[in-house]
């Protein structure tokens, strides 16, 4: 049988402790990672509704630059560099990172330091308690153009993370900016300047959003060559994922599955292939409260009751392999990308790496821990295409390091650091790519993306919705094959 329904409760933590700290070995002479020695998560807001007393006081972060005060009412954040500042904010979230906050703490030994995170589980950030705030910092930051621009190249100096795969270098681009700033602009002018800081970056998660003149904008750039294209068609980008979606379902016949919020369908293809599609990591309930714990906790709950029920039908139906399609994947929440390789192991594993510039720490190794729930062991069939991006290529990452994984379809977007959030003094959102994610050996795939061992058209000009399902067929095809 291929099926794990089970893994002994004692094997992954066995498996666990000693393939992490290898992944992050010091020698007798250096401190071990702060991971390693952290003491418990905790939320930084208890239950009476007051901050933890053990967590209050002021504190900088390594790398990111931030800088939080913590008293007994909440926590206050800051944005640190050349300046630092309060940003001003009309209280209205301008994308999924602006609305998140740091919720929970481990404390290091000694109480000097502690780790911080916007959700359980989620990516370490060291910070080391102050004193006292520092001086500089202001709750009335100027605004003028000068000061703008330079909290914006004073970020991407810090923090951009790669300027060798996407040049021309920032000295270069900032000169652009500084050659335009003048004291009587106007926003538009000021918004057109740091626009042209940001000119063929190629980076989908490095934006500017902004009001300029009562009007939201926005300005991003590496959306692949798919999605322009059927954003242009007619009908746009719904009418062909609706199309996706329909020919997909009709395909799958009784067995079909649309489910999690549209998020996931899922069925058996021909008796014999199981085959699960995920558009995105998250957003699989109704819930608004994006980053809560109550939103995290109900998000997971859905998710292993969708994947329990697939490949428990997945099971019963005796299926010779499983096509994971990833073609369509927009990205979300790490903890998703990582539930998805989990269930087709039963051994934990390192899927992936992230370290982030300025924080001077080592690569933090991303366990893969076989999921509690019925898992797959026969061959997995993944399919990318330009489109996937962010935490499809996390999931992609961490499934190749299966070797019963084969990569088919064509090559991924290439933007994989969770973005920086960053408010400029005048309230404009900056977010830029901070962090560098790395296969186990070290590989990079920044800007060039992942190319899939079998190459595979998937959303071809002309039949992007045909030869989407042509690509699944002939995946179900080499499975029958093997």
């Amino acid at each position: 049988m291929v099926w794990m329904l089970r893994l002994s409760k004692f094997v992954a933590p066995l498996l666990l402790a000693p393939l992490a700290a290898c992944a992050t070995a010091s020698t007798p002479d250096e401190a071990p990672p702060p991971w390693r020695i952290a003491g418990p998560l905790q939320a930084i807001i208890t239950a009476d509704g007051t901050t933890d007393p053990a967590i209050r006081g002021f504190w900088k972060s390594r790398g990111y630059g931030r800088l939080l005060r913590i008293d007994e009412a909440g926590v206050t954040q800051f944005e640190t560099g050349a300046a630092c500042y309060r940003p001003a904010s009309s209280g209205e979230a301008l994308s999924a990172m602006d609305s998140v906050s740091y919720r929970y703490f481990r404390a290091l030994p000694e109480g000097r330091s502690a780790i911080f995170q916007l959700l359980r589980g989620d990516t370490n950030v060291v910070f080391d308690r102050l004193e006292a705030l520092p001086e500089e910092c202001t709750e009335t930051p100027a605004t003028t153009p000068r000061a703008v621009a330079d909290a914006f190249l004073d970020a991407f100096d810090r923090h951009y993370a790669f300027f060798d795969r996407r040049p021309p270098n920032h000295s270069k681009r900032a000169e652009r900016v500084n050659s335009a700033i003048r004291p009587d602009m106007s926003d538009a002018q000021l918004w057109d300047a740091l626009a042209g800081y940001m000119d063929g970056l190629s980076d989908s998660h490095t934006k500017l959003i902004g009001e300029v003149g009562g009007e939201r904008r926005r300005v991003q750039d590496g959306q692949g060559t798919t999605l322009p294209r059927m954003r242009a068609a007619e009908g746009g980008e719904t009418a062909w994922l609706v199309g996706l979606i329909d020919t997909t379902m009709k395909k799958l016949g009784e067995t079909a599955h649309h489910t999690g919020n549209d998020r996931i369908v899922w069925g058996v293809i021909d008796g014999r292939v199981g085959y699960l599609q995920i558009f995105q990591m998250g957003g699989f309930t109704a819930r608004e409260d994006f980053g809560s714990e109550a939103w995290a906790t109900a998000e997971m709950a859905e998710f292993d009751r969708i994947m329990d029920e697939a490949f428990a039908a997945f099971a019963e139906a005796g299926v010779e392999g499983v096509i994971v399609d990833l073609s369509n994947n927009r990205g979300g929440w790490d903890k998703i990308a990582k539930a998805i390789p989990a269930r087709f192991t039963d051994e934990a594993y390192v899927g992936f790496t992230t370290a982030t510039r300025g924080s001077g720490l080592p690569p933090f190794p991303h366990v893969i821990e076989p999921a509690s729930g019925p898992r797959f062991a026969g061959p997995v069939y993944l399919l990318t295409s330009d489109v996937t991006v962010s935490g499809g290529e996390l999931a992609t990452l961490a499934l190749r390091q299966n070797p019963r994984v084969v990569h088919a379809g064509a090559t991924t977007r290439g933007a994989f650091s969770t973005p920086l959030a960053k408010r400029l003094p005048n309230g404009w959102l900056l977010e830029l790519s901070n962090e560098v994610f790395a296969a186990p050996d070290g590989r990079i795939f920044e800007e060039t993306g992942i190319k899939p061992s079998t190459a595979l058209e998937v959303y071809p000009d002309g039949a992007p919705v045909e030869g989407h399902w042509r690509a699944v067929e002939a995946l179900a095809e080499m499975i029958a094959s093997d």
